[in-house]
């Protein structure tokens, strides 16, 4: 008896097709899985059989060979229970083989014969409707399938609700899609005393997506800035949510099969690895640079991270992807994300303050300022200083403008910024930071006077041209905000503000 059962492995957010075979011949009694299984993949054989053994059913005493295939492509992962679950079923004649046949299964059997749940659902679901399947996948993901466009779902809670709907003896009901609600979140832009220029920075950040580095003393307000940028951005688009939501779909961070619209933020220890930062390991996971894709990475501490990791992100930050090469794994992930830092000016953190800074400055700052290598420097647009709030600030009773304010500035700008490229012709961008070439200067178009101001200043600061085209994108972005169809020389001179304000070097 030979049965087929559709499902799939993973290489990154690709999903592959494996034809799963199993023959049931006569022998010795034997359970094989074969076709390059892992570990978890080899130990499913004993859930299968106790899974069985749960609902009161045994398996034949023969030879059982299972073959996934292709034979040389590694299979990793829970989620080939359920296969191998359909396919001794149809192979025992439990349910028919023609009727899982035009499926593709993933799960993972509990002892009792639960189906429980495994990661990238969101993924295989949209790979099956590409590929006109239905899919069978357990009962707490079928919402997330639902978001991928797929009609035909079948979200079972069990092996036997599986078995007795596949009998007709019960209709297991189409998911329905679930939103996540908006979370209430207690920060808010109004909470921040003080530090307008630091706020202003942070707004024109959000309406381009451009990146930040705030350097201040310590308590000076960074960190509390940065958490606060997530409540002035817009919310995802549905082609954006689905784009995010597969990553952490395989990452198993999608809880609940719940799609969520608001923007990630991502804010790891100075101490991550590499490949926790950006992605790897032996299975090729993604990082937190794509878990923060569409939305916002915070660097705490910039200095403290491990140079050669921090330098890893040079890639990404240009191109919005990562490439991760193993041995049993090649890979691409998105990672377009909007980088924010902060770091102290110096290792006591008080330089230029008479009487806290170390006995060393400046001579310390300059050798804590190094660890930041000049190319990631220059792919930060907006560089800020976030000077101590005084005593008078945090007194003061009246509060700044809401996040909720600044948001709606922020959205008008970005619909500007999507109308401009989609009536120019390129749909591909979203935002200002995402400009390059011909594009950006067509986006731009400078007056000889602006022009000259930016031309002798980039020659005064040995600007590279990636600064200089950064500094044009950024100047674009402050007109959106004021709703100016042409960059002017006060655009340009503001965007030029934003530049080369480490303590230790300034202009």
């Amino acid at each position: 008896m030979l049965a087929h059962v559709n499902t799939i492995a993973f290489n990154g957010l690709n999903t592959l097709d494996v034809d799963l075979q199993l023959q049931i011949s006569s022998g010795l009694p034997a359970f094989n899985i074969v076709g390059l299984p892992d570990k978890t993949v080899a130990e499913s054989k004993e859930r299968v059989r106790a899974a069985f053994n749960t609902m009161g059913l045994e398996l034949p005493a023969k030879r059982i060979t299972v073959n996934l295939a292709p034979a040389d492509l590694l299979k990793e992962g829970s989620h080939f229970d359920l296969p191998i679950a359909l396919a001794l079923l149809a192979g025992i004649g439990v349910i028919s083989a023609e009727d899982i046949n035009q499926y593709i299964a993933i799960g993972e059997l509990g002892l009792d014969g639960g189906i429980m749940p495994v990661n990238g659902v969101l993924p295989v679901a949209i790979h099956a409707n590409r590929n006109n399947k239905g899919l069978i996948c357990p009962e707490s993901q079928g919402s997330e399938a639902v978001w991928s466009g797929l009609k035909d779902i079948i979200a079972a809670p069990d092996l036997l609700s599986l078995i007795n709907h596949f009998k007709g003896v019960q209709q297991l009901p189409m998911p329905i899609a679930k939103k996540k609600k908006t979370q209430i979140s207690d920060l808010d832009m109004s909470d921040v005393k003080g530090q307008e220029t630091a706020k202003r920075a942070l707004e024109i950040a959000a309406a381009g997506a451009h990146n930040l580095l705030m350097v201040g003393t310590p308590g000076a307000g960074k960190s509390m800035l940065a958490s606060r940028l997530v409540t002035i951005l817009p919310p995802l688009s549905t082609q954006e949510a689905l784009e995010t939501c597969m990553i952490h779909s395989i990452a198993g961070e999608l809880k609940d099969g719940e799609i969520s619209f608001e923007r990630p933020y991502r804010d790891p220890h100075h101490s991550a690895s590499t490949p926790a930062l950006v992605g790897g390991g032996r299975k090729g996971v993604p990082g937190e640079i794509s878990l923060a894709h569409n939305g916002v990475l915070f660097l705490d501490e910039l200095p403290e991270f491990n140079r050669s990791t921090l330098d890893a992100l040079r890639q990404p930050l240009e191109t919005g992807y990562v490439s991760i090469s193993r041995v049993h794994c090649h890979t691409q992930y998105p990672a377009n994300f909007q980088l924010v830092a902060a770091m102290n000016p110096c290792r006591c953190g008080y330089l230029g303050m008479d009487g806290q800074e170390c006995s060393r400055a400046p001579k310390c700052a300059e050798e804590y300022q190094s660890k930041i290598s000049g190319p990631l420097m220059d792919r930060f647009d907006i560089h800020i200083q976030v000077p101590p709030v005084s005593p008078w600030d945090m007194s003061e009773v009246k509060k700044g403008e809401s996040s909720e304010t600044i948001r709606q500035r922020v959205v008008a700008a970005r619909e500007i910024q999507q109308q401009r490229f989609k009536s120019m012709g390129y749909p591909q961008f979203h935002t200002n930071s995402q400009l390059k070439g011909d594009v950006l200067e067509e986006v731009t178009k400078l007056d000889d006077e602006t022009k000259k101001l930016l031309i002798s200043f980039a020659d005064k600061m040995k600007m590279s041209a990636r600064a200089y085209h950064r500094t044009l994108k950024l100047a674009r972005t402050i007109a959106d905000l004021q709703n100016e169809k042409n960059v002017s020389k006060v655009h340009i001179a503001e965007a030029l503000s934003y530049r080369y304000v480490m303590p230790s070097k300034q202009v």
